[in-house]
C-alpha cells in the first residue's frame, strides 16, 4: 500500500481493517483506489477485495480523482456520507470548504474564496493540496460531478437539467467534464431504478451508522410549524422556495436495511437542487461521525451512559437561520409548546400563502425579515420585549450587522449576535446549534442542562457546567442533545431558559 493522502483522523492500519471488513462506520471517511483497475471505491464496496499491493487510500474523492482514478459504478462514491472532520474548527481549509459547499465557487473565482477566508489564492491552493489532496476547484468540480452521477443514476431528469442541477451552465462543458472523470458519457449512465412516478425525485442520502432518526423526528415534531412543516413518526416534510415557485421535500427511512434516508424532492428550479440537498444533509446531520463524537463525549461519567444508550443521536439543524432565530427569541423563558404556538400565529398572520398547497397541510412560507421588521406582534400574544427583539433581529439581518455565514467561527457568531438588544448567550448559542449546525455550540445557562448534567440533586451553576463541558469539545452541541433527551419531558418546563435572557 502507498502512503495515504490527507487522512486527518485514520491511520493506514485502521483503513486496511475497515476495507477488509467493509465496515460501514468508516464510509466516507476515506476512499480506496485500486491501481490495477483505475477505480476508487467506498469502504463498503461489495466488489471482490483487491490485493493490498494495488490499494491506495485517499481522504477525499477529489484527491482520488486528481490522482487519475474514476468512481466505482457498484458502490457509487457519490452516495458516501461526507467527512465532517473537515468541517470542524476554524482552520482556513475548514472555512473554505464550508463556502464551497455553500456554492461560492459556482459564481466566483478561487481568488474570492481566498479573500473570504483571509489568505492569498496561492496559499489556499497549497493548503488544499496538503490537507485534501486536491486544489479548491477540483474539490468543487468533484462535488458537482458526483451529484450529477447520482441524478443520472436515480432519476429521469433530462441531462440538460442534470447539468444545471449540478452547477454547470453549459451542457457541453458538463459532458466533457463528466466523461473525463467517469470515462463514460452522461447518457450512457442512465438507470433510474428509483425514479418516481410524478414530478418529484427520489434520492438516496447515506449516513454512517448508527443513526437515531426516531429521536431526531421527535425533536422536530415538537417544534414543527403547521402550514410549513409536517412531522409524523416516520417522516419529515416541509415547503420551501417562493410562492411563485414553491418546492417541497419529504424525508423518511430508506426501505430495507441500508444506512440511508429516502428524500422525495420537488425542486422547480434545477440550478438550486444541489444547494437544497446540501442543506437537507446539514439539517439532518447526515455527515456526522458517531465514533469520533462518542469517543469524545464518553470521557466523563455524566455522558458515558447517555452515549451508550443512544449512540446514534444527531444534531438537528434548521432549514433557515432567520426562522430559527425567531423561534429562539419566542422560546426565551417559555416552554417549547408555548413558543410553537406563538410562532404558528406569526406564520398564519404574516407568512405568505401559496396559491395551491404543495402537499396536504403545507400551504405557507415563513415570513421574511422584510415582513417582520415592522410587524405588529403584540396582538398575537408576543410580549413587547420579544416583539422589539424580533424586529431588531430582522433589521440587523437586512442591514448586514449579523448573518448566518457558514465560514464564521462560533466565537465570532456569538459575539456579533449578543450585541443586539434581547439576545443573550443562550439564544446566540441555540441559534448556532440549529442555524449553523455548529457542533460545539453550548447554551450553558440552560436550566435543563444544568440539572441533567449534575450527578446529584444540586443543580450545576453555569460556570460549573461550562467547565465540565470543556471535556466534550468540539462536540458540546451533541452533549446538549443527549442531556435534553435524558430528561423525560423537557418541553413542559416553562423555566427551561436562563433568567438572564429576560433582561439581555
Amino acid at each position: 500500500m502507498s502512503e495515504a493522502t490527507a487522512l486527518p483522523t485514520l491511520d493506514l492500519r485502521t483503513c486496511e481493517r475497515a476495507r477488509l471488513s467493509r465496515d460501514a462506520r468508516f464510509d466516507g471517511l476515506f476512499f480506496i483506489a485500486v491501481s490495477s483497475t483505475g477505480i476508487y471505491c467506498r469502504p463498503v464496496c461489495p466488489a471482490p477485495t483487491a490485493k493490498s499491493v494495488n490499494v491506495r487510500f485517499f481522504g477525499t474523492a477529489a484527491a482520488a480523482e486528481a490522482a487519475g482514478f474514476r468512481p466505482c459504478l457498484r458502490c457509487r462514491p457519490e452516495l458516501a456520507p461526507g467527512n465532517d472532520a473537515w468541517q470542524r474548527g476554524d482552520h482556513v481549509v475548514t472555512r473554505a470548504l464550508k463556502l464551497i459547499e455553500g456554492g461560492l465557487l459556482q459564481e466566483h473565482p478561487v481568488e474570492e474564496l481566498a479573500q473570504r477566508v483571509g489568505v492569498g489564492a496561492r496559499q489556499l491552493r497549497r493548503l488544499f493540496v496538503e490537507r485534501l489532496g486536491a486544489p479548491p476547484i477540483d474539490v468543487h468540480t468533484t462535488r458537482r460531478l458526483l451529484f450529477a452521477k447520482q441524478l443520472l443514476t436515480e432519476t429521469r431528469m433530462p441531462v440538460t437539467d442534470v447539468a444545471l442541477a449540478s452547477g454547470f451552465g453549459s451542457l457541453r462543458r458538463f459532458n466533457a467534464a463528466f466523461a473525463q472523470a467517469n470515462r463514460i458519457a452522461p447518457r450512457e449512465l442512465r438507470r433510474h431504478p428509483h425514479a418516481g412516478n410524478d414530478d418529484s425525485l427520489s434520492l438516496k442520502l447515506s449516513y454512517r451508522p448508527p443513526y437515531d432518526f426516531a429521536s431526531l423526528l421527535t425533536f422536530l415534531r415538537g417544534r414543527a410549524l403547521p402550514g410549513i412543516e409536517y412531522v409524523d413518526d416516520d417522516s419529515y416534510a416541509r415547503v420551501f422556495g417562493t410562492a411563485q415557485t414553491p418546492g417541497w421535500l419529504r424525508l423518511s427511512a430508506w426501505p430495507g436495511d441500508e444506512h440511508a434516508l429516502r428524500l422525495q424532492l420537488h425542486c422547480p428550479q434545477p440550478a438550486q437542487m444541489l444547494a437544497v440537498v446540501t442543506r437537507i444533509r446539514r439539517m439532518f446531520d447526515l455527515d456526522a461521525d458517531p465514533q469520533a463524537i462518542g469517543a469524545a463525549l464518553q470521557t466523563t461519567p455524566q455522558m458515558k451512559a447517555l452515549v451508550r444508550k443512544r449512540p446514534g443521536l444527531r444534531l438537528p439543524g434548521s432549514w433557515d437561520g432567520f426562522e430559527v432565530a425567531v423561534r429562539a427569541i419566542l422560546g426565551q423563558q417559555v416552554s417549547v409548546a408555548a413558543a410553537r404556538t406563538l410562532a404558528s400565529r406569526i406564520v398564519h398572520r404574516y407568512g405568505e400563502a401559496l396559491p395551491t398547497p404543495v402537499l396536504p397541510g403545507l400551504e405557507r412560507l415563513f415570513p421574511t425579515p422584510e415582513t417582520l421588521a415592522d410587524a405588529d406582534l403584540r396582538s398575537l400574544g408576543v410580549t413587547g420585549a420579544r416583539e422589539e427583539t424580533i424586529r431588531g433581529v430582522a433589521r440587523a439581518l437586512l442591514g448586514g450587522r449579523v448573518d448566518f455565514r457558514v465560514e464564521q467561527s462560533l466565537d465570532e457568531f456569538v459575539q456579533r449576535w449578543v450585541e443586539l438588544p434581547g439576545i443573550g448567550e443562550w439564544t446566540a448559542h441555540y441559534m448556532a446549534m440549529r442555524g449553523l449546525s455548529h457542533p460545539d455550540a453550548f447554551p450553558a445557562a440552560d436550566l435543563i442542562l444544568r440539572r441533567a448534567a449534575a450527578q446529584d440533586d444540586v443543580m450545576l451553576s453555569t460556570r460549573a457546567l461550562t467547565t465540565l463541558a470543556e471535556a466534550w469539545r468540539p462536540w458540546r452541541a451533541y452533549a446538549v442533545m443527549h442531556l435534553w433527551r435524558s430528561v423525560s419531558d423537557p418541553t413542559q418546563s416553562p423555566r427551561a431558559r436562563s433568567r438572564q435572557e429576560a433582561t439581555a
